[in-house]
């Protein structure tokens, strides 16, 4: 965590999490997305998100901007983080045959103070 990044209580910082992925859900269902899950856990990591618009399924990583202080937010999301998302992903489109056929896609919802942006599709690729 940066020097700067406001240190919170657990019971805060998890409270203050999941604003964050409130606020990210609003802003998906406001943009046309459906909400196909919400704090999936199996095999190696959590999926924050995953959500269909069209023949897309993406799955939405959210991070709180003021946790991150100056550290960049595409080094938030490294590449031990990536790989279990992608992991994960697989295994949830592996239990949910009926979004084989969809393209997937890996995002990125930064969120401050309530408010999404920004918001990176695309963020990194399924070969994290």
């Amino acid at each position: 965590m940066s020097p700067s990044a406001p240190r919170l209580a657990p019971d805060r910082r998890a409270s203050a999490g999941r604003a964050a992925e409130d606020a990210a859900a609003a802003w998906l269902r406001a943009a046309g997305w459906e909400l196909v899950a919400r704090n999936w856990r199996r095999g190696p990591g959590e999926l924050d998100i995953v959500a269909r618009k069209g023949e897309i399924l993406a799955f939405v990583e959210v991070k709180r901007v003021d946790a991150l202080g100056a550290e960049s937010l595409e080094r938030s999301v490294g590449y031990d983080k990536r790989r279990r998302i992608v992991e994960t992903a697989k295994l949830f489109v592996a239990m949910h045959r009926e979004f084989e056929q969809l393209a997937l896609r890996f995002d990125v919802a930064a969120v401050r103070a309530g408010e999404v942006g920004p918001y990176i599709e695309n963020a990194f690729p399924e070969r994290a």
